[in-house]
């Protein structure tokens, strides 16, 4: 779930008609000192941190003059908390409180119904006091109804002439968590104010990430939740993973800053248990692990290539090492068929242990034993009757001996003399250079195309679909095309498949 900042929480709000504290966001001491003039009144200053129980750690402080709400402000912004800064705080008017209640919204799996929450007594500390919280599970068909909300104040004790303002206040609520897809969602304190008046003092959404791409009003950079301000090619990742639905790509950075030779492994999972089985294993070698990732749930080979770029594009690791569970139902030739696109690409610079067991292994394993040879650093690849210990102890060895070669030149640029090209679903290219695959005996590239949409059309493989229906999708981006040609056909064939943030965008094409 991607959490939401108090001042955007409160902005979903205000839009839905919930009454909020005169307030504004600002960055400089400066700005809040000026508000606080303008608004004439106390102020309260709270830093804009991902956490509860702000009050308690210092996070919150109130200001009774300009120059209060100035160095309060000077003193928050900077702050680190955790592995964050903080960067921005919210200035408000100050509130005169009659009484606190307590309001929120969870989406119960069990139940598979969106449960409001609802107790009379607010404030810090809540989480103790969950036997006064009278629950109601919302039909999301119907919605909550005012009879519904009035009910629910009427079993919490709220008193009867606050009963139609509270209760309006809990549809509106609904509302607003409802229109951003919110998974929960709070209002602590919801107050009575001594005017009679029902305004949220504090707000945390958290918004489901599969839902994240209909609302680009939030501004959302990446739909996860890290423990850390997102990293450069975290966001790089999380653009390859956005619009591709096919299987999953994760990514977190775990280690930044590191020295060569100081045993840390680019790491390249698939699956949850498995991954973590794995990483283990590198842990009892004395192993230190620069990244997690899981490419599951059968990805394409286009998605596993690029997270293998982007794993190797991290500077100072001195293995990369892959497995998940060894019984994947996932095809793992498309694994292999990416990652060894990505070795020659990258290239690979460290030498590599893939245990890849599940369906059609060996077949997977043979494709990978085929990048030896052509990538600077070795390769291994084991099935499922390999043990992550034994494998991970191979990478102990190979690191060991393995002398590092200068990087070799780049390719020679050499134009395709008869080009033949169409676009993939993500952006990618595919070109054969038919000057060549007109000499090519195999034509393994028509054989290996997983979706069978190439045919030998004057001697030269040629869409049997159109350019559009390749684009749209017909073209499953299997990388057969390219692999197998470079290894069993003519090398005719190329796939550029950009990665946004990582590389140039004018990196060429090249025929060797």
């Amino acid at each position: 779930m991607v959490k939401l900042h108090e001042v955007q929480a409160k902005g979903l709000l205000a839009a839905q008609g919930i009454a909020v504290p005169s307030g504004i966001a600002v960055n400089t001491a400066a700005e809040a000192g000026a508000f606080a003039a303008g608004l004439g009144a106390p102020v309260v200053v709270k830093a804009q941190v991902f956490t509860t129980s702000r009050a308690g750690q210092g996070l919150i402080r109130f200001a009774g003059s300009p120059t209060e709400a100035r160095e309060a402000a000077a003193a928050l912004i900077g702050q680190r908390f955790g592995k964050f800064a903080v960067e921005q705080v919210l200035v408000e008017e100050q509130v005169e409180i009659a009484h606190e209640y307590y309001l929120g919204l969870i989406i119960d799996s069990k139940r598979k119904a969106p449960v409001l929450l609802f107790s009379r007594a607010g404030g810090s500390g809540i989480e103790g006091r969950a036997e006064s919280t009278v629950r109601h599970e919302i039909d999301v068909l119907r919605g909550l109804s005012e009879a519904e909300a009035l009910e629910m104040c009427r079993q919490a004790g709220v008193e009867p002439d606050q009963q139609a303002a509270v209760a309006g206040a809990m549809l509106r609520f609904y509302a607003a968590a409802r229109g951003c897809d919110a998974r929960s969602a709070e209002i602590n304190p919801l107050v009575n104010t001594i005017g009679g008046e029902v305004v949220a003092l504090d707000a945390r959404f958290s918004i489901d990430d599969y839902s994240v791409f209909r609302h680009p009003e939030l501004g959302i950079e990446i739909a996860r939740e890290f423990d850390h301000p997102p990293t450069a090619l975290e966001k790089i990742a999380w653009q390859v993973e956005k619009d591709d639905y096919r299987g999953t790509f994760y990514f977190i950075q775990m280690l930044e800053g590191f020295e060569k030779g100081a045993g840390v492994i680019g790491f390249h999972g698939a699956g949850g248990g498995g991954s973590m089985m794995n990483m283990d294993a590198l842990l009892k070698q004395g192993f230190q692990v620069a990244n997690f990732v899981d490419t599951s749930g059968n990805p394409p080979a286009s998605k596993v290539y690029r997270a293998a770029r982007i794993i190797l594009s991290q500077p100072n690791i001195d293995g990369y090492f892959a497995g998940g569970s060894g019984v994947a139902s996932q095809e793992q030739y498309h694994s292999a068929r990416g990652l060894v696109k990505a070795f020659m690409d990258a290239p690979l610079h460290v030498p590599a242990v893939i245990r890849i067991g599940g369906n059609r292994e060996e077949e997977a394993i043979t494709i990978l034993r085929r990048a030896n040879g052509v990538c600077p650093a070795p390769v291994e690849a084991y099935g499922r009757d390999d043990s992550p210990d034994t494998c991970a102890d191979r990478l102990r060895a190979l690191i060991s001996s393995y002398q590092p070669v200068e990087p070799p030149a780049p390719p020679i640029i050499s134009p395709a003399q008869e080009p033949y090209t169409f676009e993939t679903v993500t952006g990618g290219t595919i070109t054969f250079d038919h000057a060549l695959c007109r000499d090519c005996q195999s034509k393994v590239c028509v054989q290996t195309c997983v979706p069978q949409i190439l045919s030998v059309v004057d001697g030269v493989p040629t869409l049997n679909i159109s350019r559009e229906d390749a684009r749209k999708g017909g073209c499953i981006e299997c990388l057969a095309c390219e692999v197998e040609c470079r290894f069993l056909g003519s090398r005719g064939g190329f796939i550029r498949l950009p990665i946004p943030g990582l590389e140039s965008e004018d990196e060429y094409v090249h025929f060797d």
